[in-house]
């Protein structure tokens, strides 16, 4: 189950890399844009928790974003906790790369049909609900 999963996971991420990159973008990358446009002011270690991706993987994301001046970060109620929300220009290239985005979700469903991209989406949907991390 793991390897298949894995590998339906990597050759998704390929279609959806390829799409992208004429953006520029890779797909972790406009996945933490829009993410972060859905919702704004979200804690670095919720955003974690609600993509389940490591510590490491994430901050290195972050910062790439930040460094392009489109993340801001700022304290919240309690002062340790980061929001972190899209500036101006980081709004500016998730609506820029948005459209390279829809043309792989087009792909993606061309080649699986339309029942099986409606099978593969509610299935995987449910299984990372089923089994992501407990505790929130």
């Amino acid at each position: 189950m793991c390897a298949n999963l894995r590998r339906a996971a990597r050759v998704v991420t390929q279609i959806y890399d390829e799409e992208l990159r004429l953006s520029g973008l890779r797909t972790s990358q406009f996945t933490l844009l829009q993410t972060l446009k859905l919702a704004p002011g979200i804690s670095q270690k919720r955003l974690a928790g609600l993509l389940e991706i490591d510590s490491t993987t994430l901050t290195r994301t972050l910062a790439f974003l930040r460094g392009k001046g489109w993340l801001r970060a700022e304290a919240g109620e309690d002062r340790r906790a980061l929001r972190l929300s899209l500036t101006a220009a980081g709004l500016k290239e998730y609506k820029r790369v948005v459209p390279y985005w829809q043309s792989a979700q087009k792909r993606l469903k061309r080649e699986l049909g339309e029942a099986n991209w409606d099978l593969v989406g509610s299935a995987s949907m449910r299984v990372a609900e089923l089994l992501s991390s407990k505790g929130d």
